[in-house]
């Protein structure tokens, strides 16, 4: 896996892999244990998957079914990422934050 860093940098992008923390040690310290350490996703889910054999087979093996899975990974990730983000915006008290 020779690109496997350019890889793993798509993954990030794309959200298909956020990365966070979770320290449930911050709670102690009335802090969020939850830190989204992540940007928002700055690529289309399309530009990860697509590089990568596995997906690129279903779409020359099945499009139509290609471009429904992906819209609902897409919309999964979308929502994902929104929860997420709530996570990491609340206060210890299980609130948001002002």
């Amino acid at each position: 896996m020779a690109l496997g860093m350019e890889q793993q940098k798509l993954a990030v992008n794309s959200g298909h892999w956020p990365l966070f923390r979770f320290n449930p040690a911050l709670i102690a310290h009335g802090k969020n244990p939850f830190s989204l350490d992540s940007k928002a996703p700055s690529i289309s889910l399309d530009k990860y998957v697509y590089t990568e054999t596995r997906y690129k087979m279903l779409v020359q093996s099945d499009e139509e079914a290609a471009e429904r899975l992906l819209k609902l990974a897409q919309e999964d990730l979308r929502a994902r990422w929104r929860r997420y983000e709530r996570l990491a915006a609340m206060q210890n008290n299980g609130q948001p934050s002002a």
